[in-house]
Formats: structure tokens, sequence, C-alpha cells
């Protein structure tokens, strides 16, 4: 396409004319058009994008993006019950004063190649992550856990061959839509088929007689939740996982490391693989951002060598007290294989990481415990609180923690609805699970962290409470 005026960006050299033709000159092409031979007539567009203006100053630039995030409503503005994975937890102004210093902000993926300063926080973060998780072994930063959840899958399939994996139904259905495209698509041997295990549909639970059915000897792997997407702490689990390993599969557990300060870690009831997203450890929440996962193991050699991504360790000190600390076993990734390694890595979200380690180091043992009996104690209240509402009543009899799914189907109004109401009086209520979850009917996903309390809670009640009163008027 050509400009009858040539606009020059000043952060991309090739934008300038002198530039571009030297460039044009060396690759033997004399129209842009020429680097596009291989698409197909039909294919190009070859008028004019109906596009803004460009802004080349920084001023403008800033007014511009200030004026259309004014056009939003965060959870800083409104009352927030949503989360369904990506939750509205408290995060402590040291993490962003940290985070955001310019040797962490500004390096490229924010790794580590020369620099011992970020060696050394991704180490530390290594070390409180597995100390949370009692585990051994600590991935680099994934870009979600969806995308960690993936991985730990095609994990397990290169250690046993088998080409078949169980999830729960009751999962994020953001995370089933990550996996199966991932499993669909990332390597040409890695094809491995998937089948979901239903839930009770009075307690939330996993479906014993239906796991049972469906778990056999050709089975790879099986994902299990001790607390699932639609909040129901799963009771069963350690029972679930005896019967993954009688038949040899890789039990595989997705956890929210926010709740580790109330739940038991996921390999003390035999977790082979345990993965999750970092959201929760002092990440903002942030459209399209604000999320990295993990993965982690004990430190046998069969998970050790199925890591796709770079993976860091400890020496042995030559002076007692002087740890030596680098990356292992790089070998097994496609940075020495290329095409040959395990999966594929790139720029990721290491950046995340930084946020995770000062978060969990504000925090240890005895601040997670107390944000989860918060978040507990929360939960409780706004189940007693909802269900006191008349034509509301909770969706499952589980114990739930942090997300809890309530039903309106004899409240005479859709979610949609609801919806739309609660954000009039300044609320955003639930994630709608009609679509997802069609057989829950009229339901939704509420969500209650440490920073909605008692009056968030029956502010929330209050204005269910007439908005359905008006519906039976």
């Amino acid at each position: 396409m050509e400009h009858s005026k040539k606009t020059v960006y000043p952060y991309i050299p090739n934008s300038a004319p002198e530039v571009q033709k030297e460039m044009m000159e060396a690759v033997g092409v004399d129209n842009l058009w020429d680097l596009y031979e291989e698409v197909p007539e039909e294919l190009r567009f070859r008028g004019t994008l109906d596009i803004p203006p460009a802004i080349l100053d920084e001023y403008s630039m800033k007014k511009h993006i200030n004026g259309v995030l004014s056009k939003n409503i965060s959870a800083s503005d409104y009352i927030s019950f949503l989360g369904a994975g990506c939750a509205n937890h408290y995060v402590p102004a040291v993490v962003d004063e940290i985070t955001t210093r310019g040797e962490f902000l500004t390096c490229y993926g924010a790794e580590s190649w020369a620099d011992h300063g970020k060696y050394q926080t991704y180490v530390e973060y290594n070390s409180m992550l597995a100390e949370l998780l009692e585990t051994e072994v600590m991935s680099v930063p994934q870009y979600d856990g969806g995308q960690a959840l993936a991985t730990a899958i095609c994990m397990a399939n290169r250690i046993n061959g088998r080409k078949k994996t169980l999830l729960p139904a009751s999962m994020n259905p953001q995370n089933k839509k990550i996996v199966e495209n991932y499993l669909d698509s990332v390597q040409k041997e890695l094809v491995v088929d998937y089948e979901y295990i239903a839930f009770d549909r009075e307690t939330g639970l996993i479906d014993i007689d239906d796991f049972k059915a469906k778990l056999t000897d050709r089975v790879s792997s099986v994902v299990l939740e001790p607390v699932s997407f639609l909040g129901v702490m799963e009771a069963n689990i350690a029972e679930l996982g005896k019967l993954i390993k009688d038949v040899g599969a890789e039990f595989i557990v997705y956890v929210d490391p926010i709740s580790l300060g109330l739940i038991e870690a996921p390999v003390n009831y035999g977790a082979d693989i345990v993965c999750g997203d970092l959201h929760s450890l002092g990440l903002h929440l942030a459209c399209g951002n604000g999320q990295a996962g993990f993965i982690s193991t004990l430190g046998q050699a069969k998970y050790l060598n199925e890591y796709k991504d770079f993976i860091y360790g400890f020496c042995e000190p030559e002076v007692p007290g002087e740890y030596v600390f680098g990356n292992l076993m790089i070998e097994r990734t496609h940075y020495a294989q290329r095409a040959k390694g395990k999966e594929y890595s790139g720029t990721g979200v290491n950046l995340w990481m930084v946020s995770a380690a000062v978060y969990m180091a504000l925090m240890g043992p005895k601040g997670f415990r107390e944000i989860d009996r918060t978040i507990l104690y929360h939960s409780a209240y706004g189940a007693k609180k909802l269900s006191a509402v008349p034509g509301i009543k909770l969706t499952f009899s589980g114990a739930a923690f942090q997300e809890i799914a309530v039903d309106f189907n004899e409240s005479g109004k859709s979610v949609a609805e609801i919806n739309k109401a609660l954000l009039d009086k300044g609320i955003f209520g639930g994630l709608d699970l009609s679509s997802d979850f069609p057989e829950l009917g009229q339901s939704a996903l509420y969500c209650f962290t440490e920073v909605t309390g008692k009056e968030e809670i029956d502010t929330l009640a209050d204005a269910l409470a007439e908005i359905l009163r008006q519906e039976g008027r």
C-alpha cells in the first residue's frame, strides 16, 4: 500500500524512507508488495485501512491513552464479585515498587543472561514457590495457567507414551480451550486424546462412578483440582489420586497457589505434576495480562527430562555457605535441539516472577494462612447471605473456597438481567455460567476474596434482594 505522505515512527528505524530503500535493495525487491508474493491476490487488501492518524509525540499519545482508559470502569471503581480464575486480590504497594524497578521492568523478558541480581531473584522465586508447593523442581514462568496445564499433559504423554488424558468437566472453560488447542497442534508425535469427567450435580464433586468408568490403563494422565473452577473443594481427591496411581497414569493437579495456606500441598496426596497460575501471588487484574503459569514436580529424572523450558538449580558448594546456581540440562530444550526439543518456548512472562517473589516474601507462611482463613470466612458468609435472599439458592452443597455458584433459576430473571441491574448499583455481579455450563441453567459464579468483606457482601445481598423483589411486583 503506497502513501502520498510518508510517516516515520521514531522507534521503528525501518520506517524511514532511506533505511527502507536500503533494506529493499538488499533483498532485491522494488515494491513492498513483493514481500508478500506467496499470498494469493484475492487475500491481499489493496485499499486504505480505516485507522486514525499516527500520534508521534509522547504527550499526545499519553493524552489519547488516558482518554481511552477513562471510559473503563475497574474493580477499584465498583465492588467486584467477578473471579473465575482471575480474582481481585490485594497487591501490597511494595510489590509494584520492586517489580517496576528499571532493571526488572525494562530488560528483555525479565531474563537473567548476564545479571546475577535477576538470577538471585529468580532463585528466590523458585525456592519460595517450591516451598509453598512442597516440591523440588520449578519451571520458568509459563504464559498462563492454561498453557502450563497443557504442557504438564504433554510431559505425562512423553513419560508413559499413552495417548489419553482425563480432565474435570468443571474446569475453567478458557483452560479447556487452551488445552484442546495445544494438544491438537503442539507437535505431530504428541497426539493426545482427551475426555471430561462429569461432576455430581448436587455436590459439585467429581462423579466417582463416571471417574472409575473412564479410568483405564490406556490413560496417560488425569487432571484434578483441589478447588474446582466452580469453587467446590474436592473432598475425595486423595482417594481419586490413589486410583490414578493404580493404573500407572500421571496424577496432575491444577491448583491456585493462594489456597495453599489452607489446603494440603498436592504432592502430599500423591500428585506427580503440579501446575497453576501465578495470578493470585501479587499480580494485578489486567486486560489480557496479569497471569503466568507454573509447573512443578519432585526431583526424579523422568520429570526433569520432560520440562520444555530452562531449569535453574543449585550446585554443591566448594566453600560452605557459598551456593552456586545456574541453568541446568539445556540439551532438553529447543534452544539446543531446535525442532527436536521438548515443545517450544519463547519470550514469556518472566517479569511476573518478580511480583510473585516479592509477594511470597512479604506474606510468609503465616500471611498465607491468614489470607486463606479470611477468604474462607468471606466465602461462608457470602453463601449464607445470598442463599437467604428469596429466589436464590446455592447451586452445590459441597464446601466452597473463594468461588460460589449461585442458582437464580427460581428468581424469574436471567443472570444477564441481574448483572445489568447490579451494574446500575455499582457492583460487578458473578460470571454468567449459562453458556459454558448450560446444564446449570441461570447460575452465576460469585468470587469472595480478602477484599470483599462483610460490608461488600451485605451491599450485594441487599441489592439482589431489591432487584428480585422488583421482579415479583
